[in-house]
């Protein structure tokens, strides 16, 4: 665990965690209401609904998405100053809940495995907490609350709408929690430098001819080519990166054939790519067609490659990562900050905000209670489960950022 933080004592920061524990009524009802009722993709009617519900009543300007069903809350402070914006996800993933939870998901293949109810339900209470100090703040807060994580997107889209044009001055300084079971609850972590990675999903199709299986020197068989191409990709990581760039390529998925008799004429390759640098993620880019093309002609077929657009590496500004844990240490207390050695290699669509502002994310544990994070079900689990205790450390946490930059 960290030392004690330099900004232990700060005044600012007095009472912010009494004040999010007093809200955890609310905080714990809109985080069960989105969990009962999950929503995926860019367009969640129930989930707006919910949060506009939530805001209404507060000191805010409040816009909603023109294609997309986003919701941005502006909070202007007393005085003129920087611009802060907080960030909290709302979308679901396609799981069919097994958690046994009163509150389960109510609507059948989608669930809240990745904690997004609970970056709402933080959110909207820090909105009003900081509604609450209105008079405390030099500068605005814009409350960006984003469908379309997984996988569509939201964060770019509500870039392209403008959620950085909200305020009457550009956004300063931004900061995302995102919540995990994998850590005690309650502890924050964060990290300079790289925290999540890049990912890209891309198949490769490779073409020979069909024929008999019992006569395969008539046909020019692609299932070879395919488990030769398996291999020759993992050589392509440990040959042309560095041993200091870590990236992961995984084939998830090997297709071909429809019986046991017929050798096939196509046979297709799906994987995911993962890096910690732009670097690696282009050279690996380039490699992976080279090779599998190549590989493919020793064996007489052809090949296509077909590539997402993929979201970018996840990159901390060191000081806004630096002030976050200092922030965290002094509202939260020493023994629940815990700074973060390693990156991880999921992917975030936030990585396009920070490329935009400078800004950070961190991970806040939510272990259920009785439960080692190492045994917890983790997150995109059809069984994960979130301790509700911890969302007073979001609450406050995002209040206390605020503070901190609009002083």
């Amino acid at each position: 665990m960290t030392n004690q933080s330099p900004l232990a004592g700060d005044p600012r920061f007095s009472g912010l965690l009494d004040a999010a524990h007093a809200l955890q009524p609310n905080t714990v009802a809109l985080r069960r209401q989105l969990h009962q009722h999950p929503e995926q993709g860019l367009a969640l009617p129930h989930t707006q609904a919910a949060v506009l519900a939530a805001l209404d009543g507060l000191d805010l300007r409040v816009h909603t998405g023109n294609e997309l069903g986003s919701v941005i809350g502006v909070l202007d402070g007393a005085r003129p100053g920087p611009t802060v914006l907080l960030r909290g996800d709302m979308d679901a993933l396609p799981l069919q809940e097994d958690t046994g939870l009163p509150f389960s998901s109510q609507v059948d293949g989608s669930m809240h495995a990745c904690g997004h109810d609970t970056h709402v339900a933080m959110l909207a209470s820090a909105a009003r907490l900081l509604a609450d100090r209105r008079d405390e703040l030099a500068g605005t807060v814009v409350f960006m609350f984003q469908p379309g994580e997984e996988g569509h997107y939201g964060a770019k889209f509500m870039l392209d709408e403008g959620v950085l044009d909200v305020a009457d001055r550009p956004v300063d300084r931004a900061l995302a929690l995102h919540i995990t079971s994998k850590e005690a609850s309650g502890v924050l972590r964060c990290r300079p430098g790289p925290i999540m990675a890049s990912a890209n999903s891309f198949t490769i199709r490779i073409t020979g001819k069909g024929g008999h299986a019992s006569n395969p020197s008539d046909a020019v068989d692609p299932v070879p080519a395919a488990a030769a191409m398996v291999g020759a990709l993992q050589t392509v990581v440990t040959r042309r990166i560095s041993v200091f760039e870590p990236t992961v390529l995984t084939i998830a998925r090997i297709t071909a054939g429809t019986t046991s008799n017929i050798i096939p004429e196509t046979a297709e390759l799906e994987g995911t790519l993962r890096t910690l640098s732009e670097a690696s993620r282009a050279t690996m880019l380039a490699e992976i067609p080279r090779v599998c093309a190549q590989i493919a002609a020793a064996h007489g077929c052809t090949t296509t490659f077909e590539v997402d657009a993929g979201y970018p590496v996840t990159i901390n500004d060191d000081e806004v990562a630096a002030r976050v844990h200092d922030i965290a240490g002094a509202t939260l207390g020493a023994r629940h900050v815990n700074p973060m050695t390693n990156p991880l290699m999921g992917a975030e669509d936030w990585s396009y905000v920070l490329q935009r502002v400078p800004g950070a994310m961190a991970f806040l544990g939510a272990c259920p209670p009785g439960v080692d994070p190492g045994d917890a079900a983790p997150n995109h689990s059809n069984r994960v489960h979130f301790d509700e205790s911890a969302l007073p450390h979001g609450v406050s946490t995002y209040a206390a950022f605020a503070l901190d930059m609009l002083r």
